[in-house]
Formats: C-alpha cells, sequence, structure tokens
C-alpha cells in the first residue's frame, strides 16, 4: 500500500520548480501580510510566510534525534477556491513525520484564495523539506524555498511546465529500484527534439505563427520539431484551450491525454493505441469502402539531447475505384496486388480488398542549438506548398539520415536516403532494386521577409555492388551537380531554387523552380527540346483571411514539363516504391488548386478543388511511345527530341474536389473524427485499357489518429 501511495503521489504532484513566463493570468494564494505586497512579489512573499510557519511550529520528532536521521520529507498539498490549505499526501521516512506535517498545516490560517483571469481558483504545490529543520529554509538557500503550483480551473487554462525535485539521496544500493521515481508527465513532447508528425490539418494550426513579418525560422523542411515551433507557438498553451474539464481517468485518457505517461529523472515517455477506421461507398463504382488500422505508437526523451518516436500499424482496406486501380497499376514485382499509395506493398485480403503493414519511426540527437541528427524511416517534405516539387511526402517511407544545421540566418539540411525500384524491369535475383539519394537544402533569410531556397539532389544506383557510395556524403551543395554536368554518368542530379515573401503576417506568396537537365541551350532555346526538363510552382497563403480569425486560404500553381524527374538510365527516376518522391501527379502537367481550412476549437473543416491538364502515355500497340509523364518511363521511348510541350500525348482534363469536416476527440493524440466527400471527373482524349474517362462521387466517415496525410487527388 505504501508503494502504491508513492506511486500514486508521484503521478500527480506538480513540482515547486516552474517557467516564469506563463503565469500572466494568474495570481498566488495571499497572506494576510502579504496583502500589501507588490504584484510581482507576491509569490515570493507567499513562499516565506509559509515556509516561516513551518518553522515556528513545527515540532521535530523525538525519533528523528534519537536515530539520528538526516533526511527530508515531501508535502504535497493544495490551496482551494476558499483558500483553505489541504495536505493531499506527505512521503516521509517515519509516520512521526507525516503526522507532525499535517499538525501544522492544519494550523495555517486562511488566505485569500488564487485567482486566474480573475476568478478563484484551486492551486497546488509540492515542497520538499530538509530534516531535521533548519535555517536554510526560511532563507531561501537551493530548491527548498520555491513553490510553483499547478492551477486546476473550472474551464481549461495553462498548466506549468515544471522541472521535478530530487528528494533525497540514494544511500543504499539494494534500495535502488524503489529509489525510482514516477514523476508527473507535463507535455515534455511540445519541447522535445523529435517531429511533428506530417499532418495538413495539424500544421495549418501554427503556420500563421511560423510566418510572421521579422521572424529568423526557416518553414521548408519538414516535418518540423517541435522545439522548433515551441518558440514561435506555444503548443502547451494552445492544447490547454482544448482541453475538457475531465476528472476521471476515462474521461481524461479520452478526451484530453496520452493514454500511457511515464517519467523520471531525464526521461519521459508516452505510448498510444491509434485507429484508422474508414466506412464509405464509391456511387458510381458501387463499392463500399473501408479502412481497418489498428496502430500503437510512442515517443519519448531520454536526457535533452535525444528524442525517439516510433509508430506500428496494421491496416486492411478497399477504396474507391479509381484509387484501387492505382494501387494495383504500381504494383511491385513477385506477385503482391498493390502498392497502397504512401503507405506501402500490400498483399491480397480476402477477394477484394489489401492488407498492408507499415512501421515508422526515428532517433532524434542534438547535440547543440547549431545541431539535429535524425535517423529513422520516414518521409521528408521539402516546400512552403502544398505540393512540393523537390521532396513530397506522397510516396511510401524509406530509411533516412538528416543532419539539420541552422546558424545565424541560415538552415542547411542534408539528407540521405535509401530508396527502392519494385518494378518487374529491373528485379535481380527476386531482390528489388537498391538506389541512394542525397538531398541538400540551403535556406537563407535575406531579410525579414524574404527568404530563399537553394536545393539539389543526388542519385544513384547500386551498381557493382558499390552498396552506399561514401563520395555522397559530401554535404557541398551543387558540388556533385557539377560534377555530373561535366559528363559524369554516376548519377542523376537535380537543382532547384525556391523562395518566399511576407507581405505582411497574414499574407505570403511562396514559388519554386525545379530544374532536372543542366543544358541552358535546351532550357532557354523554345524548341521544346526532350532536356528541357523543368517545373514550377507559385503559390500563396492568406491567415486569419478577411479578419476572420483560423480561415485560411490557399491558392497554387504546379506546372511540370515533359520527361522531367525520369532518366535514361531507368533505375535512377525520381521516385521510390513505384512513387514519385515530387509531385503526386509525376509529369507533364499543369495543375491549380485552392485549399480553404477553418478551425474553431476542435471542430475543423477543410475544402480543396484542383484542377488539372495531364498528359499520360498510351500505351497501345498502335502507340507505345514515351510523352513524359510517367516519371518510371526510359527517356530512349521518347517520342521526340524537339516539339515536346505540356500535356502532350492522350491529354486528360482532370478536376478534384473534396471537402472534410471533423472534430478532434483527443489534442494529445490527435485522434479526430471526421466526414467527407470526393468528387473527381477523369476526361482523356482517348480511352484505353490503363487511362479511361470515369467518375467518381466518393462519401467517407472515419475516426483516425491523424499521424500522416492521405493523398486522394491524383
Amino acid at each position: 500500500m505504501k508503494v502504491f501511495a508513492a506511486i500514486f503521489f508521484f503521478l500527480c504532484f506538480t513540482s515547486l520548480y516552474a517557467q516564469r513566463d506563463s503565469g500572466s493570468l494568474e495570481k498566488y494564494p495571499v497572506f494576510p501580510s502579504c496583502e500589501e505586497a507588490v504584484i510581482n512579489a507576491i509569490e515570493n512573499c507567499f513562499n516565506i510566510t509559509l515556509l516561516q510557519f513551518i518553522r515556528d511550529n513545527f515540532k521535530t520528532p523525538d525519533i528523528v534525534s534519537e536515530e539520528n536521521y538526516k533526511g527530508s520529507l515531501t508535502v504535497f498539498f493544495e490551496v482551494d477556491k476558499e483558500g483553505m490549505f489541504n495536505v493531499l499526501y506527505v512521503d516521509a521516512f517515519y509516520n512521526q513525520l507525516k503526522d507532525e506535517t499535517k499538525r501544522v498545516f492544519g494550523l495555517l490560517p486562511q488566505v485569500t484564495p488564487a485567482t486566474y483571469s480573475g476568478n478563484p481558483t484551486y492551486m497546488q504545490f509540492t515542497m520538499p523539506i530538509a530534516i531535521p529543520l533548519n535555517k536554510t529554509i526560511v532563507e531561501g538557500e537551493g530548491a527548498q524555498v520555491t513553490a510553483v503550483s499547478e492551477i486546476k480551473n473550472e474551464t481549461p487554462a495553462a498548466i506549468h511546465t515544471t522541472t521535478p525535485v530530487t528528494i533525497g539521496t540514494l544511500q543504499n544500493p539494494f534500495e535502488e529500484f524503489e529509489a525510482i521515481k514516477n514523476l508527473p508527465y507535463q507535455n515534455e513532447e511540445y519541447k522535445s527534439n523529435i517531429n511533428i508528425p506530417l499532418s495538413h490539418e495539424m500544421y495549418t494550426r501554427f503556420d500563421p505563427a511560423l510566418n510572421r513579418v521579422g521572424q529568423n525560422n526557416h518553414t521548408a523542411q519538414k516535418p518540423y520539431i517541435y522545439s522548433e515551433v515551441n518558440r514561435y507557438y506555444n503548443l502547451e498553451e494552445e492544447n490547454q484551450k482544448l482541453l475538457k474539464n475531465k476528472s476521471s481517468w476515462f474521461g481524461r485518457k479520452l478526451w484530453n491525454e496520452h493514454m500511457v505517461t511515464i517519467k523520471g529523472d531525464e526521461y519521459w515517455i508516452t505510448i498510444d493505441p491509434g485507429v484508422d477506421l474508414q466506412a464509405g461507398k464509391d456511387f458510381d463504382a458501387e463499392i463500399d469502402t473501408y479502412n481497418n488500422t489498428r496502430l500503437a505508437y510512442a515517443q519519448g526523451g531520454l536526457g535533452k539531447n535525444i528524442g525517439f518516436f516510433t509508430a506500428i500499424y496494421e491496416s486492411q482496406g478497399r477504396f474507391a475505384g479509381y484509387f484501387n486501380r492505382f494501387a494495383e497499376s504500381i504494383r511491385p514485382d513477385g506477385g503482391n496486388p498493390a502498392i497502397i499509395p504512401g503507405r506501402g506493398i500490400a498483399k491480397e485480403f480476402r477477394d477484394d480488398s489489401y492488407d498492408y503493414p507499415i512501421a515508422t519511426g526515428h532517433v532524434s540527437f542534438t547535440p547543440s542549438k547549431y545541431f539535429n541528427i535524425q535517423l529513422g524511416h520516414g518521409k521528408q517534405f521539402i516546400g512552403d506548398g502544398y505540393r512540393s516539387l523537390f521532396m513530397s511526402d506522397n510516396a511510401s517511407p524509406y530509411p533516412f539520415f538528416k543532419l539539420n544545421t541552422t546558424f545565424w540566418k541560415i538552415k542547411y539540411t542534408n539528407t540521405w536516403m535509401s530508396l527502392r525500384d519494385v518494378r518487374s524491369a529491373v528485379t535481380e535475383d527476386g531482390s528489388f532494386r537498391t538506389k541512394y539519394m542525397a538531398n541538400h537544402y540551403l535556406s537563407y533569410n535575406v531579410t525579414k521577409r524574404l527568404n530563399i531556397g537553394l536545393f539539389e539532389s543526388v542519385i544513384w544506383q547500386n551498381d557493382n555492388d558499390r552498396g552506399f557510395d561514401f563520395n555522397y556524403i559530401n554535404p557541398v551543395i551543387f558540388y556533385r551537380a557539377i560534377e555530373f554536368s561535366t559528363g559524369s554518368r554516376g548519377g542523376n542530379a537535380l537543382i532547384g531554387l525556391s523562395a518566399k515573401y511576407k507581405l505582411s503576417d497574414q499574407i505570403n506568396a511562396y514559388g519554386q523552380l525545379i530544374i532536372d537537365e543542366f543544358s541552358s541551350s535546351d532550357v532557354l532555346g523554345g524548341e521544346g527540346s526532350f532536356k528541357n526538363k523543368t517545373g514550377y510552382q507559385l503559390g500563396v497563403k492568406y491567415y486569419n483571411a478577411f479578419g476572420v480569425d483560423n480561415l485560411y486560404l490557399q491558392a497554387e500553381y504546379n506546372r511540370v514539363r515533359p520527361y522531367t524527374y525520369s532518366h535514361n538510365t531507368v533505375v535512377l527516376n525520381y521516385g521510390h516504391n513505384n512513387q514519385s518522391l515530387a509531385h503526386t501527379l509525376g509529369a507533364n502537367f499543369s495543375e491549380f488548386l485552392a485549399i480553404v481550412r477553418y478551425r474553431n476549437h476542435r471542430i475543423f473543416a477543410d475544402a480543396k478543388v484542383v484542377l488539372a491538364k495531364r498528359g499520360f502515355e498510351y500505351n497501345t500497340t498502335e502507340d507505345s511511345f514515351f510523352y513524359g509523364g510517367d516519371i518510371y518511363g526510359t527517356e530512349d521511348d521518347r517520342i521526340s527530341d524537339l516539339g515536346n510541350e505540356l500535356a502532350q500525348g492522350n491529354t486528360t482534363d482532370f478536376f478534384h474536389a473534396e471537402v472534410e469536416a471533423g472534430y478532434i476527440i483527443n489534442p494529445a493524440t490527435n485522434l479526430k473524427f471526421y466526414g467527407s466527400v470526393i468528387f473527381r471527373d477523369f476526361k482523356p482524349q482517348q480511352n484505353t485499357q490503363e487511362v479511361f474517362e470515369n467518375q467518381t462521387t466518393w462519401v467517407n466517415f472515419g475516426i483516425r489518429t491523424d499521424l500522416f496525410n492521405w493523398y486522394y487527388d491524383f
């Protein structure tokens, strides 16, 4: 029972240490003798008066001196809304010390209660007291004089982030297990160096705060790290605004908290179950759709510099007709029926569904304020738009190693990845082909409004069994690209330029330019050379549009010429697991999209419209030429050296409209309920076996732990 009580105590208490920057709306309890103190001195006056009272009234039990005991006790107490002191728990070596502590606190006078936003509220404290009692605790030396609370409000409010107090010293090695402290979890993830899961809805919440004029931050390299975002957007404070006033264990875990939290000295862990359950219908194809994902994920930190995140998914599903057809069209060699876009290889489940397990995760190490190092299996995104022409998150996860370097006005990101080509045409000895990629992205804040970025990507294959070529470790941007431009056949290099300009705190414009060949005469010659492999993006974001809080508008135009991202060496395309690593539509297209997002407390709603003109290959016996739309096509089969035009081949008009609305059930785990409607119209110039006219009306409802983005707009 003693062990259980100690565990309960450490799970519940808030220690005497805290940040001082989140208390602008709160006021400490006030002793009568402190009523004349200025507002900034009330906290200190409360502490000193309380400790003085304890010193004057505490009678040390005889057993303490008889056994020459030296140590400490810790009292967990609250000052309620009426200003009365209530002892909740005392942790002490002797029962006599516990009884004396309760007696002394029972003598304390009624005080003016704490307030939050002007209203009386509870305030809880933990206070270590040195035994035997001495003058130190009165004068405030060390940790023992500081008292900082956790406020309990009738409506959710900011709760302090605290640092645990070390209580006692381990005297006996046989007491090591008992000495392990289980401390209360206090949203340590918000100040950690682990990645924030890539979710458009989640990132929209803090995107306005990251794009204010005058800030020296960098927004293109994603996923973001919690501690980076927390500098500009108080994650804990915003989370508190969403909390429900729940006191039961089940209520707190369902609506507000992580399922399992573990915290001790210098470490913390959260563990959560999750789901992605969907049920819907494709009315045009008359398909009942569903997705049944069960997942578990854990995250944590070891010390101040190491963090980790891992998630395991087990999924079965059947989707709208066009989605299923695309998943099967990119199926891997070896008999598996499909690759689920953005997820991974699927095996057959029943007669008409897919089974697709997957695992992701990363370890993050921050040795100093200048460097962050990550090793993991996941996705990257480079850009400020909804789409990216450099690196997007629409493909399957892959192993990666990333180095972020931040100093002055610069953030430099180097990422090395191991990718796979799973087509039967390139499979060797029953094994998928491996290729590697090195990405360099240099972000520079030129002024308080203007940011420019330089991008380079180099892809090479595992030929001659050389494995990972350490020549590509060189982090100097454009070094390998220049080498390839002189005739090296060691790989495929792309370069890019990006820019963002903050017109105001509410409006910013952004763009990208990608170049997949380095022949200026072909790029600028105006003759439609197949070597003119370029693309560009232009976009604008409008935050709190028209004065409406949390209304977000975005418009974006993307245009990518034929043959971009493909290569004459069949393996060296810009893809992974038969999916594009850049834009979802591949190449040979132009696209305009408009997005509206709105959020009110836990309610969110999104609307998106995509208009595109796309060029597909015919892939018929009469016409098997490569028109530049499929990034996995080989340039040796191209239709022409010159005269290539945008959306050439089987020109297709593409329209996609999507509306989604939902409710965030638990902001800690980003569990949400939602409903969506998708209307899609696909009209090619000529119907073929693979590309044919079709329409889709897909209605879907679900409950989802939102840790990654689903893309249905292709």
